[in-house]
């Protein structure tokens, strides 16, 4: 039976039982090609086989050949499987047509159909065929064995090769936590570097694996993708290759990863466990040496002495000793900062201290809160101590009143008194009480400045600011660098000073004073003045003009002193330094219940009327300031007054008094320029005593200074003129004292700067000034 197979016509399409019948009547000689389906072949064969019959196949090129061997070729028991060399005869009857040539591996080319043709010898012609295809055949099947047996060896060992880096992979993961002492990171070290040197080993054998990998990939490539063939389909055996192919390369790739990421996992270990064992042995050394740092700590710490035991005198030693103590203990600080990074870096790389060194730094720890407690505690201990009982405290100031009043102290440091047996308290001091209920007596005085001028002569006596020089004032702003008008000082500052004040006034006057209560009425009297509400500050030009008012001085050295506290460099001051200070000024009198008649507690007309005297010009100098203060102006009109009261203290005059008849008049001393010998003392004149049916008549002429002949010669001729003149002259021409500058009616300026913050409701002469004004 002679087949022919095209591209249009393959065998399957017949029909079975016709091709049956064929192959049972004749002897069949099938001519293949490489369009011939698989499951036609399978068909030939097994009918071959079933009938008995021998089957000798034509094949077109190797692939027929290498389909034939790997899927029929045992189904055929006799082995006819031959593929016809160029050259040889063809069939029996038949011609072979080269349409179609293939090269085979032996560089042949082969043709793929024939036509019948007659040969002369067709029995040696097909032991020749028949020969020749059992040659070929058996080169097919070394060429599958060999390719079978080298892939399979080599996916062997690939597949030991990732067997064996899995489990060294798991090998290393078991080796962790990296331990938190010196010695068992030691010991893991040396088991890792064991590990490194067995992996390094097979090193040699797993990069030979590989390179034969490589090698067998370039000899076998596969380009096409993996396809999914449908179940119960065979694998033909060039996929199956190319199958092979792509199994060698995906366990070459996975070998690869797998070394790549062990030797590079070990690197990482190695270079942790390095650091881990560098960072714990610096633990472990700085352990010991803050360990003896705090020993000798805690032995000077055991060695204090308790506060109460100390001298007063040698409390800031004791402070600035405990200062420098702590500032030893920095390095200490530093060390247990460094130590405790250490170990968080530890722990952040997932590294945990053991046990014995998590205790030891804990204690460690422990052991310096406990000393920075005891050091801030001794350090507190020593400066309340200093507060309350050193030479800048206000302890020794408790001296200053008898039981049953107590001094006590607020929050602010400002002074308060109590009276346990009223059970009362109040800001003023029981001596600064009875002072004013003193001045109360005053009250009976006619005219205001001079009532002023009385009662801040004895507030000057009982402060003892009469003895003060001006020097010694200004040496002791000096030495307590109170050189910016601006500044705020507080209650102890305020304290240190006045002590400073009141221990050279001791010295220089070589008189007994009673500091602590002359430091405790002046600070009583400086924060009624500047700080009725008792915030515990005030200024220091307040300071300064409320001491620089009451210090024994000559009046225009005051003047001038004042005058520099708000000038600029140039000797120079405006409208607005001037008004800082007039309102210093008048506060004193407005503390006193006084303000009303000197203008008020608004400056700015008194301002207005300084700057007079430097006219078109916005600042003034010394001279225009001293020149309108020696017209004596209604603000400050009290302040030589009290100069000329304490003058008068000592004068004593040769005269009678008029009316109470005392000789010799004392103090002041008035004698009437409208009738002749008519002398009045201070205290028959200022409370404005007279006698029955005679009325004192104006105008009068003072005099705080002994006489003079000259000075009653010019008195005398006065008073003659004076005789001849009407009481309309008089009336036109009042005789004043001062330089009057504002009504006290007039509205106070809002620019007026405000002096402490005050108390309304609990200040009585802020009521008082209300009301007069």
């Amino acid at each position: 039976l002679y087949l022919r197979y095209s591209a249009k016509q393959h065998l399957f399409g017949f029909d079975y039982h016709v091709y049956r019948t064929e192959i049972m009547r004749f002897k069949p000689y099938v001519t293949l090609d490489h369009k011939t389906s698989l499951k036609s072949l399978g068909y030939i064969c097994s009918n071959s086989q079933k009938y008995n019959c021998s089957l000798l196949v034509c094949a077109a090129n190797d692939r027929t050949v290498s389909l034939l061997c790997s899927n029929f070729y045992h189904g055929i028991r006799t082995g006819t499987v031959w593929q016809q060399p160029a050259g040889r005869p063809s069939w029996p009857g038949c011609h072979c047509v080269p349409c179609q040539s293939a090269v085979d591996p032996e560089g042949q080319e082969l043709p793929t159909q024939c036509r019948g043709q007659k040969n002369k010898h067709p029995d040696l012609d097909m032991n020749l065929c028949w020969n020749e295809i059992k040659r070929k055949s058996h080169n097919i099947r070394v060429r599958l064995e060999a390719f079978s047996d080298n892939s399979g060896k080599l996916q062997l060992s690939l597949q030991e090769i990732i067997e064996w880096l899995t489990a060294k992979d798991e090998e290393l993961s078991e080796q962790l936590p990296i331990g938190g002492d010196v010695g068992a990171v030691q010991h893991q070290r040396e088991f890792h570097q064991a590990f490194m040197e067995d992996v390094k080993s097979r090193g040699p054998y797993i990069y030979s694996v590989l390179e034969s990998a490589q090698t067998f990939l370039a000899q076998h490539p596969f380009q096409e993708p993996e396809e999914t063939l449908p179940d119960g389909k065979e694998v033909s055996p060039r996929r199956r290759m190319l199958n092979v192919s792509r199994s060698v390369w995906k366990q070459a790739n996975v070998a690869s990863d797998l070394w790549e990421k062990l030797t590079a996992r070990c690197v990482d270990r190695h270079r942790h466990m390095e650091r881990t064992l560098e960072r714990l042995l610096q633990i472990q050394a700085a352990m010991e040496e803050l360990a003896v740092a705090l020993e000798q700590a805690e032995g000077v710490r055991d060695a204090w002495e308790p506060v109460g035991d100390l001298f007063i005198d040698s409390l800031q030693d004791h402070i600035d000793a405990t200062k420098l103590f702590k500032e030893e203990l920095t390095q200490v600080k530093e060390g247990m900062k460094h130590i405790n990074d250490l170990a968080h870096q530890l722990a952040i790389s997932d590294v945990h201290l053991s046990m014995d060194n998590a205790r030891a730094l804990e204690h460690l720890n422990n052991r310096w809160k406990l000393l920075q407690g005891s050091i801030e505690e001794r350090l507190k201990q020593l400066q309340d101590a200093h507060r309350d009982f050193g030479p800048g405290s206000q302890h020794f100031l408790s001296s200053s009143v008898q039981i049953p009043w107590e001094r006590a102290i607020s929050p602010n440091k400002v002074p308060y008194y109590i009276n346990h047996q009223a059970q009362t308290t109040c800001w003023d001091h029981p001596k600064m009480t009875e002072l004013y209920q003193a001045l109360a007596d005053l009250n009976n005085i006619k005219f205001s400045a001079y009532r002023t001028a009385m009662k801040l002569r004895h507030v000057q006596k009982a402060l003892r600011l009469d003895l003060l020089k001006l020097s010694s004032v200004v040496d002791v702003f000096r030495e307590q660098e109170l050189q910016h008008a601006e500044h705020v000082m507080d209650v102890v500052e305020v304290i240190h000073a006045l002590t400073s004040l009141y221990e050279k006034l001791e010295e220089e006057r070589s008189v007994l004073i009673n500091i602590p209560l002359c430091v405790d009425m002046c600070l009583n009297w400086l924060l009624n003045v500047y700080d009725s509400g008792r915030n515990g500050k005030m200024r220091v030009l307040s300071f300064k003009t409320g001491l620089v008012i009451l210090c024994n001085a000559d009046i225009q050295e005051k003047y001038k002193y004042l005058f520099r506290q708000v000038c600029g460099p140039g000797g120079l001051t405006d409208q607005k330094h001037l008004s800082l200070l007039l309102h210093e000024a008048i506060q004193i009198p407005r503390q006193l219940g006084e303000v009303a008649a000197f203008g008020g507690s608004n400056v700015e007309p008194s301002v207005r009327s300084c700057f007079r005297m430097a006219p078109g010009k916005s600042a003034i100098e010394v001279s225009h300031f001293l020149e309108w203060m020696s017209l004596e102006p209604q603000s400050v009109v009290w302040l030589p007054v009290l100069h000329r009261v304490t003058v008068a203290e000592t004068a004593k005059h040769q005269a009678r008094c008029y009316i109470c008849k005392q000789c010799p008049i004392k103090g002041f001393r008035y004698r009437s320029l409208k009738q002749f010998n008519v002398d009045i003392c201070q205290t028959c004149f200022l409370t404005g005593r007279t006698t029955k049916g005679k009325k004192l008549h104006y105008p009068i002429m003072e005099y705080y200074t002994p006489t003079t002949s000259g000075e009653k010669m010019r008195d005398f001729a006065k008073t003659l003129k004076n005789k001849f003149r009407s009481k309309q002259y008089f009336s036109k021409h009042p005789q004043r004292g001062y330089l009057p500058v504002q009504s006290v009616l007039e509205v106070e300026s809002s620019e007026t700067p405000c002096s402490s913050p005050r108390l309304p409701h609990a200040d009585t002469h802020s009521r008082i000034e209300h009301f007069a004004s």
